[in-house]
């Protein structure tokens, strides 16, 4: 009799275990396609269209519909046949859902956790900087950043060897252990064979601007950078050559990029607007005017960037353009050329000066404020290691 009740209180234990275990639910992970709104992405993935409402009605005013992008990821979780959970995901730090209570569904926008720090990189080049950062545990990424950085002495196809070596000490957003972007770069080395060792610290200007200089005071940054795009190769160089399209020697009055369509197109200086438009053999193509009678030419072009057109004004670094295949052109890449006094130059052979120093009477204090930085970017024990001092 006793063994009986106990297996009776058992039961009861035990039964709404049992009975929350055989309720069914199914998961459905989806994309957005192209030309395909949230809601006619919901429908096709099967919820009847009163809940594809209620989830729509859900997320008004959290989330912003005309930012849904190809490729985003978003999930149904069905309970019964009942929707119980949404959820929408852009990126590792933007993400929403749609969550079941009682009778009605509340939307929100999932709170992430990101973590600023300040970390010491450091790569050595035995292929490509790409394989670098892997090697160090880095996002790849962190080729662009420091391209940016050295974008006015280093070409980061043409001058890396095998080799080389960089230090940065940048700021990273961190989620889960997991690298979400790149920040600041706050000091930085190089050391080439062919470029020498180049390093420059971040200062901020007492008007709130902040630019790169180095120890001694010296600007980081010329009149011109030493190519439009941040990370691409030449594939014909200046001078004469074989034609490909008119099939006879021809003078190449620039430089070719390889470049896949969309590729970035920045304004190696501060100029002025002469041309933004389809020049025939040239194909949509954008020139500057700079000063000191220079000018400057970006051919074959996919798109024109915002705001671009003649008359404006364009500020070194800003992205003019995208490159293209378009005009006489046998394939995806930019002609970029390069004119002096109305005569086309080489623009790999160009030396142009640095900027201004920073005034003397800032140097005290530029000192002061690098000395910590140049203290850890020195610190390669703690480089190799792959520590971060938390900012």
């Amino acid at each position: 009799m006793r063994l009986a009740s106990a297996f009776l209180c058992l039961g009861l234990l035990f039964a709404a275990p049992f009975a929350e275990a055989s309720i069914r639910y199914t998961v459905k992970n989806r994309r957005i396609e192209p030309n395909q709104p949230l809601a006619v992405a919901l429908q096709e993935a099967g919820l009847p269209p009163e809940q594809t409402a209620a989830v729509i009605s859900a997320l008004e005013g959290v989330f912003d519909f005309r930012k849904s992008r190809v490729g985003d990821q978003f999930r149904l979780v069905i309970r019964e046949g009942e929707l119980d959970f949404f959820g929408y995901r852009q990126s590792a730090v933007d993400e929403w859902q749609v969550r079941r209570d009682g009778d009605k569904f509340v939307g929100s926008k999932r709170a992430i956790e990101v973590e600023k720090k300040v970390a010491l990189v450091s790569l050595e080049i035995n292929n490509s900087l790409y394989e670098a950062a892997l090697a160090a545990g880095e996002d790849p990424l962190i080729g662009m950043v420091l391209a940016d950085v050295f974008a006015w002495d280093i070409d980061f196809y043409r001058d890396v060897r095998k080799g080389d070596r960089a230090r940065a000490l940048v700021e990273k957003f961190v989620s889960k252990g997991r690298i979400l972007r790149y920040g600041e770069v706050l000091a930085a080395t190089y050391e080439g064979e062919s470029v020498g060792t180049k390093r420059v610290f971040r200062y901020e200007l007492p008007d709130g601007k902040a630019s790169f200089f180095q120890e001694d005071g010296a600007s980081a940054r010329k009149a011109f950078l030493k190519s439009p795009l941040k990370y691409a190769h030449v594939t014909s160089g200046f001078g004469s050559r074989f034609h490909p399209v008119l099939r006879y020697v021809k003078a190449h009055n620039g430089v070719d990029y390889a470049a896949s369509i969309g590729t970035p197109v920045w304004a190696v200086a501060d100029g002025t607007v002469t041309v933004a438009g389809n020049t025939g053999a040239g194909g949509n193509t954008v020139c500057l005017r700079h000063t000191n009678g220079f000018e400057t030419c970006y051919l074959h072009l996919s798109k024109y960037g915002a705001g671009v057109r003649v008359g404006a004004r364009v500020s070194q670094k800003q992205v003019i353009a995208y490159s293209g295949n378009t005009g006489r052109s046998t394939g995806p890449h930019l002609h970029y050329a390069l004119k002096r006094g109305g005569r086309y130059v080489n623009p790999l052979n160009q030396n142009f000066p640095r900027t201004e120093p920073l005034p003397k009477n800032l140097m005290a204090d530029f000192r002061a404020k690098i000395a910590p930085l140049a203290q850890q970017l020195d610190a390669v024990s703690v480089a190799t290691a792959g520590v971060g001092a938390q900012q």
